[in-house]
């Protein structure tokens, strides 16, 4: 079978008769001015060395070469094989942590903005892989399901603001509980839980969730943002302009500081990756690293198809296109004359 996989290209096939007839013009222009300058017999002997057959053959090669050169761009393909193309792909599940505390800036520009980034770049390495969004405080819910849409996977992160929380506090059972059924209704065997969060959790009613996550085979990774020493809370009004610190009902500061106990319970308990990025960006290498890791994941077979691959054969005929031209460039279009020496006149 043949075919071209660019065919746009065979246009530039046009260009042939154009640049004849240009050619055409071009002969018929010397001729006559070559008649007006001269008479007959003097024009036959000033064009004596021409050779007309060559400078016939010169254009013919020319515009050969250009068809040609038309022809391979077009990428014409023939002779085919068939391959059998298998997809894979992972169910992703990130809950991204919307209580206030992710709001500290130890953490440049803050948690939540630091996570929201790493997060888009995991979307960008994606590929066949399909990822949700869960946000999470006081409570859960889904803020993105399970889609391969990663553009607008990234429109709902990009929403994600502890705004959205009607009640905060932080429940990390109801964020795994949540984003454990998003990943029970994907129906893929290959599941990864990422759980973004500073781990100040509140409750620790997680127990259950852990075992039906093992039950479930769920990989489980937790990022945790910000730093151990304790952050004030920065308060902002309706235009985005910080008003202070949140404080407590005493008007002390309230600080927040990442939860070292809770991310030791989900390592022992629940076997969870633990990835960790501090004050003034460090670990943000590793948390790219991370990333990186997870988006090169080669999760299950999800399709397998039966395609046919044309093999191309566009250098073929660049190959005789440049042969032609350099065949034109070394063909001369005048005869070799032998001059021999008659004397001085006198």
């Amino acid at each position: 079978m043949f075919r071209f996989n660019d065919p746009a290209w065979t246009w530039a096939l046009l260009l042939v008769p154009v640049m004849a007839g240009l050619l055409w013009a071009s002969a018929r222009r010397r001729r006559l001015a070559l008649s007006d300058f001269a008479d007959t017999e003097l024009a036959r002997k000033l064009t004596e060395s021409v050779h007309v057959v060559a400078r016939r053959w010169k254009s013919g090669l020319q515009l050969a070469a250009v068809a040609l050169l038309a022809v391979a761009l077009a990428r014409p393909q023939f002779g085919s094989r068939v391959e059998t193309v298998r997809s894979r792909g992972q169910d992703i599940v990130v809950a991204v942590d919307l209580s206030r505390s992710m709001l500290a800036q130890d953490v440049v520009p803050s948690r939540l903005d630091r996570a929201r980034l790493s997060i888009l770049r995991l979307m960008e390495r994606l590929d066949g892989d399909r990822i949700g969004l869960v946000a999470f405080a006081a409570d859960a819910f889904v803020q993105s399901p399970l889609t391969v849409d990663y553009s607008a996977a990234g429109m709902f992160l990009g929403a994600m603001h502890p705004d959205l929380m009607p009640v905060q506090g932080t429940d990390l059972g109801a964020a795994l509980r949540v984003s454990l059924d998003a990943l029970e209704e994907g129906g893929r065997d290959a599941r990864v839980l990422i759980l973004v969060t500073d781990a100040e959790d509140h409750e620790a009613a997680y127990s259950q969730e852990l075992a039906r996550m093992r039950e479930m085979g769920v990989a489980l990774w937790v990022v945790a943002i910000g730093s151990s020493e304790g952050e004030p809370i920065p308060v902002f009004d309706e235009a985005g302009a910080q008003q202070g610190f949140l404080r407590d009902d005493e008007g002390a500061v309230v600080t927040t500081r990442v939860g070292d106990e809770t991310l030791s319970a989900l390592a022992r308990d629940a076997g969870a990756g633990i990835v960790r990025v501090g004050p003034g960006g460090t670990g943000g290498s590793t948390l790219d690293d991370f990333m990186e890791e997870i988006a090169r994941g080669e999760g299950e077979e999800i399709d397998a198809m039966q395609v046919t691959r044309f093999e191309e054969q566009y250098q073929i005929f660049l190959g005789f296109a440049l042969l032609l031209l350099l065949v034109d460039v070394f063909l001369p279009e005048r005869r070799r004359t032998e001059h021999e020496w008659a004397g001085r006149f006198e």
